[in-house]
């Protein structure tokens, strides 16, 4: 196995390969466990702030004395041997209140899909407000396996990355990048630079078979063809093709309209792209596309009109727009736990049909501010503020399409709200074919729920929850229902595993924790 920006931390006769930038995350989760400041951190330990910022963002070696300081300044085993160090659990006390106001962070999905955006690229990149989640480490360590150089500001928000003049794929964290599907979207950069090259198979959530077929249907046309060969895929690329290309997507996917774009962007000529997705990440990939003077039509339509450019190379700073999933996990944590709770930075385009559900057909009292843009100057955001409601489930059934239709990423937490909610209400999951298996976890916590089929799930409700201990399904949105429900649970629940949860949300025990919840990371 080959880790990228390695230090070797010793423990005992056990070394451990461990790169600065994970290191300083576990510091950093540790000190806001301990409810210090960096600057209360720093004093425990005679030394600066700066000091503390710097560990923190991965931009300093540690020698095992000073992590042991660290370690017994937060109460915290933060380098253990791999034999003896287990999985991330949460252990959660239910019957929680939450109050106040909590802000909505930045798309994880966005984040990914720029971050593959920045091969295009020669210039230096500044993604702003760009989360802290193991999806972005894992491309991260890809990055820079492969000579990209990324730094972090001094408040670690934001991200700069600068690519070199020639990617080394020789390189490539293959462990890393089996870890995320997100790597399948180096295609559409790589197939500028190489003519031949291996990606290793993606990973992700486990949600049924994915086909790469639509991806590989949309890149033919600019002479890209794929072999899955043992444990990689093998990729050749024909240069000679038309400058004039119509694509009509068969699966309107968001990673695969991303590819095509990408694709399109260093492709001199005119690319059409019909049926493509006008979701609020593909977007925000198009508003950095043209920042980097690519001229993209019909943004936020299902026909895009690509005119690429013979070479990127600017220096641009963009910022990431909200994630409309987080905004509704932490309205759904809101419903729950029947609490008055105020979520700020909602982008609102992305959710109007969630809050057309949640409001005219459920029942729920919100109320919701004016309109006002995102940092990128184009996404529309709103503050929303949720009311203890008496809910009932909705007349019809419940079930996802393409935006502007209900994210099919808000799905499992509608199966959340429906069981607190007083009647029956049907979810219907036409697109994946294991997340509402995933989503029968919830009977475990008293919820009432019966599977039809591999699609189709109904929800009893109203329900009372009662605590227990389970392992976290090995997808991002059930495993968060899961922990939610715990938080309105009458008893102590364990939820262990919980790397799915931390692949999406940035510290969200932290900032659920602050808002009356009470959620304790721990390892076994």
């Amino acid at each position: 196995m080959r880790y990228s920006a390695v230090s070797l931390v010793y423990y005992g006769s056990v070394s451990i390969p461990t790169s600065p930038a994970s290191v300083g995350r576990l510091i950093r989760d540790a000190r806001k466990q301990r409810g210090l400041t960096q600057a209360e951190l720093a004093g425990l330990l005679n030394t600066s702030q700066g000091a503390i910022g710097r560990i923190e963002l991965g931009n300093q070696n540690l020698s095992l004395d000073t992590i042991n300081r660290i370690a017994e300044a937060l109460e915290s085993p933060l380098i253990v041997p791999s034999t003896e160090r287990g999985a991330l659990n949460f252990r959660i006390q239910g019957q929680a209140k939450l109050a106040g106001s909590i802000e909505t962070r930045s798309s994880k999905n966005a984040a990914v899909g720029l971050l593959c955006a920045t091969l295009l690229n020669r210039g230096r990149t500044v993604l702003r407000g760009i989360a802290h989640i193991e999806e972005v480490a894992r491309l991260s360590e890809v990055l820079t396996s492969i000579g990209v150089k990324l730094e972090w500001s001094p408040e670690g928000r934001d991200l700069t990355i600068e690519r070199p003049a020639q990617l080394n794929l020789e390189t490539l964290d293959a462990d890393a990048a089996r870890r995320t599907r997100s790597v399948l979207m180096f295609l559409g950069p790589l197939c500028h630079e190489y003519e031949n090259f291996l990606l290793p198979y993606a990973g992700g959530c486990a949600l049924g078979a994915r086909t790469i077929e639509p991806h590989l249907q949309a890149l033919r046309h600019f002479g890209v063809e794929v072999v899955a060969t043992e444990g990689s895929y093998h990729v050749t690329v024909d240069r000679d093709v038309a400058s004039t290309r119509h694509i009509v997507l068969t699966e309107r996917g968001d990673t695969v309209t991303e590819n095509a774009l990408m694709a399109a962007a260093l492709a001199p000529g005119v690319t059409v792209i019909r049926n493509a997705s006008p979701n609020y990440m593909v977007q925000d990939v198009c508003f950095f596309l043209q920042q980097c003077g690519v001229e993209i039509d019909g943004i936020g339509t299902t026909t895009l009109t690509i005119r690429g450019v013979d070479e990127i190379d600017k220096d641009i700073t963009y910022s990431i727009a909200e994630d409309p999933i987080e905004s509704m996990s932490l309205i759904t944590a809101a419903i729950v736990t029947g609490s008055e709770l105020t979520i700020t930075r909602c982008p609102v385009e992305f959710l109007e049909i969630e809050f057309s559900i949640l409001g005219e057909s459920m029942g729920l009292s919100f109320d919701q501010t004016d309109e006002y843009t995102s940092h990128n100057g184009r996404t529309r955001l709103v503050d929303v503020t949720i009311h203890p409601s008496s809910m009932h489930a909705p007349q019809d059934k419940i079930h996802p399409m393409p935006f502007p239709g209900l994210n099919i990423d808000n799905l499992p937490l509608f199966a959340l709200i429906a069981a607190c909610a007083d009647g029956q209400t049907m979810i219907h999951d036409w697109v994946y074919e294991t997340r509402t298996v995933h989503l029968l976890s919830l009977a475990q916590l008293g919820a009432s729920v019966q599977l039809l089929d591999p699609h189709r799930l109904v929800v009893n409700g109203p329900t009372t929850w009662h605590g227990r201990e389970m392992v976290s399904p090995p997808a991002l949105r059930p495993a968060v229902c899961l922990l939610l429900a715990m938080m309105a649970a009458d008893t102590p629940s364990v939820l262990r595993d919980v790397y799915m949860i931390n692949r999406g949300y940035e510290d969200l025990p932290t900032r659920l924790n602050a808002l009356g919840a009470n959620i304790e990371p721990f390892r076994d």
